[in-house]
């Protein structure tokens, strides 16, 4: 048995069954955790949820930005980008069943060491924390009343975690520290705007995982999101975005081992961007 973190699909379904192929996984017996940002941007969305979804328990999500544009536009809060490509999911005859199920995957995923999680986590929370806040958040989108969330889910204020937040303003924070964020300030105040290499930062803004005394930083945290910052694997860090939809990898690492497997986009829309 393996288990296999992979990087940012985005509806890139045959480098996805590719990757698959190279690692010659079975679903009878290993698993794949994907760290968001299953749709959107490239070609084959509807086919990349419609085979992930059919892996039930071989295969764990954790929701990224695009996933909760795709269920925003879906149920008519979302607005359509000139770069979507989710229409094949929005007149598929099972859309309903898909969003639904896109719209209940966790927002956070730990395991004995690993914390998974698309974008990443902000300096205070550490393990128990984040797996509390992420269920306030799963707890939203799973009532009844979800559309009231997802009304009011977007935005970028406020910009830093305070524990007296309340209502849609702390859904709000919780969803943007773990689907969007990439640099913040050793206070943990966010910036959303710069989405260039690590070595760029805005001004007194450093990356999410380089704050000192980060409290998750006992555990690896696994992430996507952030095509300029690519691959990368240091201690407490595993980042899986390689860029595959820009011109870059789609990448697979093996917890067991942490061997490294990679292969080339066949959609890719340009050369490497900074998504």
């Amino acid at each position: 048995m393996a288990t296999y973190a992979i990087g940012d699909v985005q509806g890139c379904f045959d480098a996805l069954q590719a990757l698959l192929e190279q690692v010659e996984f079975n679903a009878t017996r290993d698993c794949l955790w994907f760290v968001g940002d299953l749709v959107n941007r490239g070609p084959q969305s509807l086919e990349v949820l419609r085979f992930v979804r059919g892996l039930g328990e071989a295969a764990v999500t954790v929701l990224g930005n695009h996933d909760l544009h795709l269920v925003m536009v879906a149920e008519g809060y979302g607005r359509h980008h000139a770069e979507d490509t989710l229409e094949p999911v929005l007149a598929a005859p099972d859309r309903a069943e898909l969003v639904e199920w896109l719209r209940r995957r966790p927002m956070l995923h730990g395991e004995e060491e690993y914390l998974m999680v698309h974008a990443g986590l902000l300096p205070r929370w550490d393990a128990a924390r984040a797996r509390d806040l992420a269920a306030e958040v799963e707890e939203a989108l799973a009532a009844a009343d979800y559309p009231d969330f997802l009304a009011h889910m977007w935005g970028s204020e406020p910009t830093r975690w305070d524990e007296s937040l309340r209502g849609w303003d702390r859904l709000r924070v919780i969803v943007n520290a773990m689907t969007r964020m990439r640099f913040c300030t050793i206070d943990g105040v966010m910036e959303f705007r710069v989405k260039g290499p690590p070595e760029r930062p805005p001004a007194d803004h450093i990356p999410w995982y380089e704050v000192p005394g980060r409290a998750s930083a006992r555990h690896t945290v696994i992430c996507g999101h952030w095509s300029a910052l690519g691959f990368r694997q240091q201690a407490g860090l595993l980042a899986l975005d390689s860029g595959c939809l820009w011109g870059g990898s789609l990448t697979a690492v093996r917890l067991e081992d942490r061997r490294v497997f990679q292969c080339r986009c066949p959609c890719a829309v340009k050369p490497s961007g900074w998504q």
